[in-house]
């Protein structure tokens, strides 16, 4: 039996929420091997972050090495890469080896606001990493830090911020709406031929730790296993839907608790 393999890059969230933990679910929930390389670790809860110890470069090197010089990776997902470094790092992994699908998640702030992206590195992100991704995910806040702006308000202008994302170089821009108002939670996909509007109902929860992380990984999932962009995008949106929509079943910590990867089994 073989299986579609993912691999995410990004940092270890210790309360399994977010991070590396939460896109391993992910990729298990959707029928993905998952495998990782991280580049960060985080003391962290439901409440907050307390700590960061970050991955030197050269062993982020050596972890993505390992892993395409023997699994058949078939789309990478990038989530929290604090220094310019690393960055520098994963940029000079993905052109060694050439991934079909990368998908990154700009990763700036935590749910509970703490920030896990250095100022210094922002500008690496823009120009060294954009670049190569399939598609990036910004939500409304991340998509005005990335272009220095102030964050959208209205459809005409996310696609016009999501229009100035896409020139910085990647094929596809998704910017969610997660943070903004109304009875819908819309997204937008942004591409060289047009904007989708995608579009699920707002739900009433606190529970949406690691919400932008499971959504960035289910599309690696969705592309690994052979969806074009447009299917992977709307597959993992009704996913990670459901797994809002299930995240008040059980209860995890104090603060903004998990969403339910496996609202499927249990």
């Amino acid at each position: 039996m073989t299986a579609p393999i993912a691999l995410t890059i990004a940092g270890s969230d210790s309360s399994g929420g977010a991070g590396i933990q939460a896109d391993l679910k992910t990729f298990a929930a959707l029928g993905v091997y998952g495998a990782s390389v991280i580049t960060a670790l985080t003391a962290q809860n439901t409440e907050g972050v307390s700590g960061i110890h970050q991955v030197p470069a050269e062993f982020v090197t050596a972890q993505i090495d390992a892993v395409f010089s023997d699994l058949d990776v078939g789309a990478v997902k990038i989530g929290m890469v604090a220094q310019p470094s690393v960055i520098d790092a994963i940029v000079a992994g993905l052109k060694r080896w050439s991934p079909h699908h990368v998908v990154l998640d700009p990763v700036m702030v935590a749910t509970s606001g703490d920030r896990l992206l250095a100022a210094e590195a922002v500008e690496s992100l823009r120009t060294k990493l954009i670049p190569l991704a399939s598609v990036i995910t910004p939500n409304l806040p991340e998509a005005a830090a990335l272009l220095d702006e102030p964050v959208a308000a209205g459809e005409a202008a996310v696609e016009s911020q999501g229009r100035r994302l896409l020139a910085m170089g990647c094929k596809a821009v998704l910017i969610k709406g997660g943070h903004g108002e109304g009875a819908e939670c819309v997204d937008y996909l942004i591409g060289t031929s047009g904007t989708i509007a995608l579009a699920a109902p707002r739900i009433a929860t606190k529970n949406t730790h690691g919400t932008g992380c499971s959504l960035s990984s289910a599309i690696a999932a969705e592309l690994a296993k052979g969806g074009d962009m447009e299917t992977a995008v709307r597959n993992a949106k009704a996913w990670v839907s459901a797994a809002i929509a299930a995240a008040d079943r059980f209860s995890v910590g104090r603060g903004h608790g998990p969403i339910h990867h496996f609202h499927k089994f249990y």
